[in-house]
């Protein structure tokens, strides 16, 4: 445990919540210039805090760092317990560098109650860094539900003409699979003597039966957050019917916090359940790889088509923790990464059309290379990095998974592998279809080229996406200790 004599990650978890809630008091509608401001000045403020997290980290040590514990609900012995590792921190850089981006996709689109709409974003941008620093089981619990109730806001008062319906369905299918997580957290703090540490439970011998059961109950709230194949139907609509930034944030951060959960909780906690139910997740990995990548390529929205195939990417991550090796959890991991940059890069470039065109219909484009031209080749290395192109930080992940698969079995890997010719033919189609041929219409020819807004909003996550997939070693180099030491720990029975 290495403790910090600065509370880097309450800074990072309290001040875009600080920033949400002082939008919220000071923001008028007849001053949104105001509000615009102080939600941007409080994104890349916080942004700024999770630096020192990246540039004071030990990478040599699997141990959790930058600790902070405090007692929170004593008579319970739960604790305000904060701390991250390798596996962690990159996903609170994440949080907070996209956060950002969201904040300057709505500057000039959302006109009415701005303040509440920043002010939801900055404060769920805190919760969610909750969610990825929290080692007690009920705090992390906490973050985990919070984080529902501004997306439900977000979905339901800025969403398209079915919000309503979307926010309900995302809620209610989110919060049923967190119940059952509740009672396996319950179980184990009974268990444990009475700690909500989840390092403890790490450590915590537990029969098979309580194993598997534990393991379904956890599966059942992160599957849902992933989404994994079948419950996955609440994302095209909750995708569909969100705001430009709502649709950036399920895709980047809010998929990641289900994925993360898996490598926390219920591989460390359920070692030899883990493996034994291993081939049921490879399935379904597998299908939500091939199956929803076929489903993806017969969509006629662009928003829904970039919907499936981020069920499809998420695909790989989870396939990649369940083969049991270093490079595909790495992998996993750098897919998770790596997709946080694009899926909200792809979420942004369809935003800046339907700004312009009030249409996500994929129909109603074509030819667009020749009014927007800067646009168009943004949107085509988004595409390019959607399916895995190298020198692309979406090659990245999915090389390393489909490695690890092989290693472990040679048939599992080259499945993976043929799927992502899928993930090739609907973002090709879909470029094919939109940006290049003839001008299709009327409302095309009329189109006008990103401003310098967007131009920099599109330009920062193109240089991320370019720098991770040239130069991956700084995301690989910090997560290799922890993730050696997760995987010893799972190989370990604690039967």
């Amino acid at each position: 445990m290495m403790q910090s004599t600065i509370p880097y990650l309450s800074l990072a978890i309290w001040s875009p919540i600080f920033f949400g809630l002082l939008v919220l008091a000071l923001g008028r509608d007849n001053n949104p210039g105001l509000t615009r401001w102080l939600s941007l000045i409080g994104a890349v403020v916080s942004f700024v805090i999770t630096i020192p997290l990246y540039t004071n980290f030990d990478p040599s040590t699997h141990a959790m760092q930058f600790v902070e514990k405090s007692a929170w609900i004593e008579r319970f012995n739960i604790n305000y317990y904060l701390g991250i590792d390798g596996i962690s921190l990159w996903f609170v850089l994440l949080t907070a560098f996209i956060t950002i981006f969201v904040v300057i996709a709505g500057w000039e689109v959302i006109e009415k109650r701005v303040a509440q709409y920043m002010g939801a974003f900055l404060i769920l941008s805190g919760v969610m860094v909750g969610v990825f620093c929290a080692l007690d089981g009920m705090l992390f619990y906490v973050f985990f539900e919070a984080t529902l109730i501004p997306m439900f806001i977000i979905i339901g008062v800025w969403g398209g003409a079915n919000r309503v319906y979307a926010a309900i369905k995302f809620f209610l299918y989110t919060l049923l699979g967190s119940l059952l997580s509740l009672v396996a957290l319950l179980y184990l703090y009974f268990q444990s003597g009475g700690s909500f540490e989840i390092l403890a439970w790490h450590k915590l011998p537990l029969p098979m039966n309580a194993q598997v059961l534990i393991f379904l109950a956890f599966f059942m709230a992160f599957a849902v957050k992933v989404p994994m194949f079948p419950v996955h139907t609440w994302l095209p609509d909750a995708h569909v019917e969100a705001p430009t930034g709502g649709s950036v944030v399920l895709a980047a951060i809010m998929l990641k916090l289900g994925a993360y959960g898996f490598l926390r909780f219920s591989l460390p906690i359920a070692p030899d359940a883990s493996h034994s139910l291993s081939g049921f997740i490879i399935t379904l990995s597998l299908i939500a790889v091939i199956y929803v990548g076929l489903v993806a390529m017969v969509q006629a929205d662009m928003k829904k088509l970039v919907a499936y195939s981020s069920i499809a990417h998420m695909g790989f991550v989870t396939l990649g923790f369940f083969v049991f090796n270093d490079m595909a959890v790495q992998g996993g991991i750098m897919q998770m990464i790596s997709h946080g940059f694009v899926s909200g890069a792809m979420f942004l470039c369809i935003g800046v059309l339907y700004d312009r065109m009030h249409t996500r219909e994929i129909a109603s484009y074509g030819g667009v290379i020749n009014t927007m031209p800067r646009f168009a080749a943004f949107f085509v290395l988004f595409s390019m990095a959607n399916c895995g192109l190298p020198a692309t930080s979406g090659f990245i992940g999915e090389f390393m998974v489909i490695l690890g698969a092989v290693k472990f079995n040679f048939w599992i890997g080259l499945l993976a592998a043929t799927a992502l010719i899928f993930g090739a033919a609907y973002s090709l189609w879909l470029v094919k279809r939109v940006i290049f041929g003839t001008v299709g219409n009327q409302h095309v020819a009329e189109l006008t080229d990103i401003s310098s807004r967007e131009f920099f909003m599109l330009g920062m996550l193109a240089i991320a996406v370019l720098a991770m997939g040239v130069y991956p070693a700084p995301f690989t180099d910090v997560m290799q200790t922890s993730v050696a030491d997760l995987l010893k720990h799972v190989a370990v029975s604690k039967l």
